[in-house]
């Protein structure tokens, strides 16, 4: 790992200047289909928004839009399915472009930083403070510290890291939100109180937290798209069961999409508490509120609101309820 990461710390040893405005020299085929368009799409908060699309001709495809670089985008040919990832830079770049298979069978060739984004997805047992020392000036660096870093960090970790990063990546946006996330999990240690909120439930009708504290309540964030919450519903269905009547309650907080989806995920896995949604996915206010960047994710507080643990699953959640429901609510 260590001779990895300084080879390529060395290789792609380039200066990265502070994220400009430039015209892509961005190019292409798509392989192994027939396509009509290509569609670039810009990445924010676990999303990518679609800004531009051009028409394939004979297989080729070439983007001259103004965009931000270096920053991650996404190139999809279709706008419903999740893109390729891949990392602009000022230089002229190549893609063979796979949507079978976008992630083993495309190629991009002219991004250093896309260079250095597969060599992190293909290393194990990645250290990220370790990461970040030997590619500080990388657009790379502060994005998976976003983004597959930030839910596993406190708010110290998060900012020591922060501090590892080159000058020039301190006022991209990975940064600028992981400091606003920090502030936001500072007020949300075991100890303090949680965050009040509204938000709607199945039928529409607004429902106010803080008017349906009994006992302990777990504040569960989850999806119906989301395989690991799915899975771990049946655990919380049994502490449901078994410690409801003891004075534990459940305020659900889904990151769906479409309603449908979020009623039947509610239905197939019976869960039967409380449950509101403002159907927003990653850009749900309550998710926001609560510093949230991945699922299943939840705080467990007591009928003051006062939190008194974060992120329980499996049997930790079990016998935390049961540590607690001795005491005296």
């Amino acid at each position: 790992m260590k001779k990895i990461l300084l080879g390529f710390a060395f290789l792609f040893g380039f200066s990265q200047t502070q994220a400009q405005e430039n015209n892509l020299q961005l190019k292409g085929t798509v392989v192994d289909t027939v396509v009509n368009y290509v569609y670039l799409q810009k990445f924010h908060n676990k999303m990518f928004t679609t800004i531009d699309s051009v028409k394939v001709k004979d297989g080729n495809f070439s983007f001259k839009t103004k965009v931000k670089t270096p920053e991650l985008y996404g190139l999809s040919v279709n706008t419903e399915s999740s893109p390729l990832y891949i990392f602009l830079e000022k230089s002229p770049i190549t893609v063979k472009l796979n949507p079978k298979k976008y992630y083993s069978n495309s190629v991009v060739e002219g991004s250093a930083s896309q260079d250095l984004f597969e060599t992190y997805k293909k290393s194990k047992d990645v250290e990220i403070s370790k990461f970040i020392t030997e590619n500080p000036n990388s657009i790379v660096s502060a994005y998976v510290l976003y983004r597959n870093w930030s839910y596993r960090l406190s708010p110290e970790q998060i900012r020591q890291n922060i501090a590892l990063l080159d000058k020039t990546q301190q006022n991209t946006t990975y940064v600028k939100e992981l400091k606003d996330l920090a502030l936001v999990l500072d007020g949300l240690a075991v100890g303090k109180k949680a965050p009040d909120f509204t938000a709607n439930d199945p039928e529409g009708k607004p429902i106010r937290f803080y008017e349906n504290l009994k006992g302990y309540t777990l504040v569960d964030f989850w999806a119906s798209w989301c395989g690991p919450c799915r899975r771990e519903n049946p655990n919380i269905v049994a502490a449901y069961k078994e410690f409801h009547d003891k004075g534990f309650n459940i305020v659900g907080i889904s990151l769906d999409k479409k309603k449908e989806n979020w009623i039947k995920g509610i239905q197939d896995d019976n869960l039967t508490w409380l449950h509101v949604s403002d159907l927003l996915f990653w850009n749900s206010a309550v998710a926001k509120l609560y510093g949230i960047r991945a699922i299943p994710g939840n705080y467990l507080v007591d009928s003051n609101g006062i939190i008194v643990a974060k992120n329980l699953q499996g049997e930790e959640l079990q016998s935390t309820l049961k540590s607690l429901l001795k005491k005296k609510i």
